[in-house]
């Protein structure tokens, strides 16, 4: 397996209480090198939490994650991340902001340059190397953030909510893209949503989170006999789509009915 969750539980402490916040819980999940991984669940349930974990920017209070069976102790070149917000460097043209992991990487100018432009034409912005952060709409900007981290060659591609900013129809449209990119480069993607249809539309598997304290509650496989045309309309869609929404609102339900006995309602999932 690339990635593998091992009974992993994340715990922050609070202040004024001597009883720690789970964030996540005894959280166990297999990502086959290649795969295309969605995680769906309700705000809060520990999504980011789980990424953050993964790209070793903060460690396991129990259990272990490791890559290539081996334990993840900190970050590294070999997983690339997407944020929901663009996180370039508005100083920087298009491409010089692709070329910050070549840097790190010691990659020379020249060759550096050239990588970078080749992301960019990969990701659709062809002749927009030298426009700056401020001159490109925001789904240009989440365009280059994707061909930054793909441009150093990581193993794995961490996207958290990448889409969530986006309006309607870029947001579809980038999901394409990146399914596109994916398909020529066969990155093992691990890809944080709250949306189930886009959850459904990009990944090969889904798995469903709890509320909190995060678990997995399911992971649904999703196939389609084609991708061809609107596959948003194929009647296979919407059976997965109602699936993984009756498992979201089984458990938000569950927990609603618990904190609404203490005065505290919870809404369901859009």
């Amino acid at each position: 397996m690339k990635i593998e969750f091992v009974s992993v539980t994340k715990e922050f402490a609070v202040r004024g209480s001597d009883r720690p916040f789970a964030a996540v819980s005894d959280i166990s999940l297999d990502v086959a090198e290649g795969e295309f991984l969605t995680l769906v669940g309700p705000s809060g349930c520990g999504k980011s939490t789980l990424l953050d974990l993964l790209t070793g920017l903060t460690l396991p209070t129990r259990g272990e994650i490791r890559i290539d069976g081996v334990p993840v102790t900190g970050p590294g070149l070999d997983r690339g991340i997407v944020f929901q917000q663009y996180a370039l460097f508005p100083w920087r043209t298009a491409v010089a902001n692709v070329e910050f992991g070549l840097e790190a990487k010691g990659v020379p100018r020249r060759e550096r340059r050239e990588r970078a432009r080749g992301y960019l034409d990969l990701v659709g912005l062809r002749g927009f190397d030298e426009r700056y952060p401020h001159e490109l709409s925001g789904g240009m900007r989440q365009r280059v953030a994707i061909a930054r981290s793909l441009a150093y060659d990581p193993d794995i591609l961490l996207m958290d909510e990448p889409f969530a900013a986006l309006d309607a129809q870029t947001r579809e449209s980038l999901q394409e893209e990146l399914l596109r990119i994916w398909n020529k480069t066969g990155k093992t993607i691990v890809f944080i949503t709250h949306g189930i249809d886009e959850a459904v539309y990009l990944g090969q598997r889904v798995a469903v989170m709890t509320p909190s304290p995060g678990r997995i509650r399911a992971v649904v496989p999703v196939s389609f006999a084609s991708r061809e045309g609107d596959l948003r309309a194929d009647p296979v869609f919407g059976e997965y789509r109602h699936a993984i929404w009756t498992l979201l609102r089984e458990e938000v339900s569950s927990v609603g009915q618990t904190l609404t006995q203490h005065g505290r309602p919870l809404g369901l999932p859009a």
